[in-house]
C-alpha cells in the first residue's frame, strides 16, 4: 500500500506540473506573438453600401494626408505661346500599327500624336493589335475604340492635329498592296529621323505606316524648344485619351464602393509580369514551374537578340542591384512597420500577376482587407463590359495518330545493333483536364506554342481589367508600386499611374521606393522578418517617408523620364502657384531641367488654391485627436528602447543626409 500510494503522488506531481507548464507557455506566447491578422477570404462586398454612403472617412494624416512641399505644383497642359492651329492641307496621312499590352498602348499613342503635328501629317486613328488579333470579339467595337473613346479623342485634339478616322478608300486599296513605305521606328527615335527620313518619304507617297512595339515611338526628352510639343503628349495621355463610357462608368462605380466602405483605400501594382521578370533575370525568386517559365522566355529574348546577356544568374544579386520587385510578403511588411492597421483597404491593380495567388498569400494574411476587381464586380458587370462574344471552338483531345505495322518494322530495324532491350511502353496519353492552364505546354514540348485563340482574346480583355484598374489607382489615397523603372526601357502599369498622380495631383500619397535600398534593409532584418526591432522600422519609415516627398521625387525622375515621358511630365506641363519658399532647380545628366523649373500659375488658379487652402485650414481641427500612428503592434521593441533609449546606428545611405521637415 505505501508503494502503490508512493506511485499515486508521482503520477498526481507530473500531471500538475505539466498542467503548470502548458498555461506558462499559453501566456508567453499570447504575449510575445506578432498581432498579424489570418488571411480570411472576403467572399463579397457588404450589400449595405447605401447605408453607409452617407459616413464621413476619417483620415490618419500621418498615413493619408498630403505631401505639402508638392502642394503648390498644379497640372497645366495648356499651350503657352506661338501655337498655331493645324494646317488644312497636311503633308499626307500617316497609320499605326501599335502591338503590346495596356502599358505600351497607352505610351504610344501621345508619341503618335506628337510625330504627326511635327509632320503636319493626317493621324489616321491609331490600330490596337491586341484586339484586332482576337477572333471572335465584340462587333460593337472596332480597334480603338475597344479601349479608348474615339470621338472623344478627335473632338479634343482638333486644334493640335488633323485625325481621320480611316484612309481614304482609293488609298485602302493600294495599302492593302503594300505600295506604301512602313517604318518600325525605335521608342528613343530622335526627331531628326523623322524630319530627315520620314518627312521626305510622307511628301513624296503621301501615306507612311509606323509599327509601334516598344512602347513609344519618340524620345522621352526633348530641347526646351520643344516643350509644345511635350505638353501636347501631356494633354493627349491626360485628357484626350479617354477611356469608353463603359469603361469609365464601371471604374467609377468600382471606386464608389470603395469610398462607401468608410475609409481611405491604398492602390498596390505588384508589377509581377513575366517579360519584366525574365528581363531582368529574377527566376529564382519563384518556384517550380514559374521559374522555368521565366527561364524559357528568358532564353527566347536571348535568341532573338531582345536582350545580350547570360542565361542563368544569380537572382538574388540582382534583387540586391534593385533589378527586381518588391515581393507582396515585403511590400506587406513595409506597410504595416509604416502604421497601416490590418484592416487598411489593400486595392490590388494589374490584370496579370505573375506566380499566381500564392504570391500573395502572406499580403492576404496581413491586411484582411485586401481585395480587387472581382472583389468589386459582378461577372455580369464584366461580361457587359465585353460585349456579346462569338464562342469558340472547343478544343477536343485528339489522340496521336496509330503506326502502321511497316512504320513500326523500319523504327525496329534502325534502333541500332543487336542485342536490344525491349522498346518502352507506348506514352500515356495527356487528357484535356490536365491540359488545362496557360502554362500547359510545359508538359509537352520544349518550345513555347504559339498563343491559342483563348489567349489572344484573354489578352484583349486585359486590355480593359487594367483600364479599370488605372481609374481605380488614379483615385485612390495612396499608390504603392511593385516594380517600376525596371530597366528594360518598357513602359509599365506604375509608372504610368505615378507620373498621373503627379500631374493632376501632386500631393497626394505616392510611394516611390528605391528597391536597392529596400533589400539592403530587408538583408538587415532576414532573421527577423516578423519580429522587426524599433530601429529598423525608424530606418523604414524615413526611407518611405522620404520617397514620398521632394528627394525621393527628384531620384525617381533620373530614372524614369529618360525611359518614358509621361512617367514625369515636369516641369513643362505643370505650373507652380507662387509661395514664400524658394524652389531649387534640379537638372539631370544632359543638363535638362527635371525639377523646379515650373512656370508661375495663372491668376485663377492662384484663388482656386487660396479657397482651399482656407478649407483646408478650417479641417485642421478634426485631425488634431488623431495619432501621428495607429498603434503599431508588428514591432519588436526591446526594454531599452521602450523606457526612451535610441540606438545611433544609421545606414550608409544617410548618414550625411538630414530628414525633409516637410517628410
Amino acid at each position: 500500500m505505501p508503494f502503490l500510494t508512493k506511485i499515486k503522488w508521482v503520477v498526481l506531481s507530473v500531471v500538475t506540473l505539466s498542467l503548470a507548464s502548458i498555461i506558462i507557455h499559453l501566456s508567453l506566447t499570447k504575449l510575445w506573438t506578432v498581432n498579424i491578422v489570418q488571411y480570411k477570404a472576403l467572399p463579397s462586398l457588404p450589400e449595405e453600401f447605401g447605408s453607409v454612403l452617407g459616413r464621413q472617412v476619417i483620415k490618419n494624416k500621418k498615413l493619408w494626408g498630403s505631401i505639402e512641399s508638392l502642394e503648390t505644383l498644379q497640372p497645366n497642359a495648356n499651350t503657352r505661346s506661338n501655337y498655331s492651329v493645324p494646317k488644312q492641307q497636311s503633308n499626307g496621312f500617316l497609320y499605326a500599327k501599335v502591338f503590346g499590352g495596356f502599358s505600351k498602348i497607352r505610351s504610344s499613342i501621345p508619341d503618335l500624336v506628337a510625330i504627326s503635328r511635327l509632320l503636319n501629317a493626317t493621324l489616321v486613328i491609331p490600330e490596337i493589335q491586341e484586339s484586332t488579333r482576337s477572333k471572335g470579339i465584340s462587333s460593337k467595337f472596332k480597334s480603338f475604340s475597344y479601349l479608348y473613346n474615339e470621338e472623344q479623342f478627335i473632338a479634343f485634339l482638333k486644334n493640335d492635329v488633323i485625325i481621320a478616322k480611316s484612309l481614304p478608300e482609293s488609298l485602302m486599296e493600294r495599302r492593302r498592296r503594300n505600295e506604301f513605305p512602313t517604318f518600325k521606328p525605335t521608342s528613343s527615335a530622335s526627331l531628326n529621323f523623322y524630319i530627315k527620313e520620314i518627312l521626305p518619304k510622307l511628301k513624296k507617297s503621301k501615306v507612311i505606316g509606323l509599327i509601334i512595339a516598344n512602347g513609344g515611338a519618340l524620345q522621352s526628352i526633348l530641347p526646351p524648344s520643344m516643350a509644345e510639343i511635350q505638353r501636347l503628349r501631356c494633354r493627349v495621355a491626360f485628357h484626350a485619351l479617354q477611356f469608353r463610357p463603359e469603361i469609365q462608368m464601371l471604374g467609377r462605380r468600382m471606386v464608389h464602393k470603395l469610398r462607401a466602405l468608410g475609409q481611405p483605400f491604398l492602390a498596390f501594382h505588384p508589377g509581377l509580369l513575366r517579360e519584366t521578370l525574365a528581363y531582368n533575370g529574377c527566376a529564382e525568386l519563384f518556384q517550380d514551374v514559374h521559374t522555368e517559365l521565366i527561364q524559357h522566355r528568358r532564353s527566347r529574348m536571348i535568341k532573338e537578340g531582345v536582350l545580350k546577356d547570360e542565361l542563368n544568374v544569380d537572382s538574388h544579386l540582382r534583387r540586391e542591384k534593385g533589378l527586381c520587385p518588391i515581393m507582396p510578403e515585403e511590400v506587406g511588411i513595409l506597410l504595416r512597420v509604416m502604421g497601416y492597421p490590418a484592416k487598411t483597404i489593400i486595392y490590388l491593380a494589374g490584370s496579370e500577376l505573375f506566380g499566381g495567388q500564392r504570391a500573395l498569400i502572406p499580403l492576404r494574411s496581413m491586411f484582411i482587407n485586401t481585395m480587387d476587381r472581382t472583389s468589386l464586380c459582378s461577372e455580369k458587370e464584366f461580361s457587359d463590359l465585353v460585349g456579346p462574344e462569338t464562342p469558340l471552338p472547343v478544343n477536343s483531345f485528339r489522340p496521336p495518330p496509330a503506326k502502321s505495322e511497316n512504320e513500326l518494322k523500319e523504327e525496329w530495324k534502325k534502333a541500332g545493333p543487336r542485342p536490344r532491350p525491349l522498346p518502352p511502353p507506348p506514352g500515356r496519353p495527356i487528357y484535356q483536364h490536365e491540359k488545362e492552364g496557360w502554362y500547359a505546354w510545359i508538359t509537352e514540348t520544349p518550345t513555347e506554342p504559339d498563343p491559342s485563340p483563348m489567349d489572344l482574346r484573354m489578352k484583349a480583355h486585359r486590355l480593359l481589367w487594367d483600364a479599370l484598374d488605372y481609374i481605380v489607382s488614379l483615385e485612390a489615397d495612396a499608390f504603392f508600386p511593385g516594380f517600376n523603372n525596371d530597366g528594360s526601357g518598357w513602359p509599365d502599369f506604375s509608372s504610368l499611374v505615378m507620373g498621373h498622380r503627379l500631374y493632376e495631383t501632386a500631393s497626394f500619397r505616392t510611394y516611390r521606393p528605391d528597391r536597392k535600398v529596400v533589400a539592403e534593409l530587408f538583408n538587415m532584418t532576414r532573421e527577423n522578418l516578423y519580429h522587426p526591432k524599433h530601429n529598423w522600422t525608424v530606418l523604414v519609415q524615413e526611407h518611405l517617408n522620404r520617397s514620398l516627398a521632394e528627394e525621393g521625387l527628384i531620384r525617381q525622375s533620373l530614372l524614369s523620364k529618360p525611359a518614358m515621358f509621361l512617367s514625369h511630365p515636369l516641369p513643362e506641363c505643370s505650373c507652380r502657384i507662387a509661395s514664400t519658399k524658394a524652389t531649387n532647380r534640379f537638372r539631370g545628366e544632359n543638363g535638362q531641367v527635371l525639377y523646379g523649373g515650373e512656370d508661375i500659375c495663372p491668376k485663377w488658379m492662384q484663388h482656386a488654391n487660396d479657397e482651399g487652402s482656407l478649407e483646408k485650414e478650417g479641417s485642421k481641427s478634426e485631425d488634431e485627436g488623431l495619432a501621428d500612428y495607429e498603434s503599431n503592434d508588428f514591432v519588436d521593441e526591446s526594454e531599452s528602447e521602450k523606457n526612451g533609449s535610441k540606438t545611433n546606428q544609421t545606414p550608409l545611405w544617410d548618414q550625411d543626409e538630414e530628414m525633409d521637415p516637410n517628410d
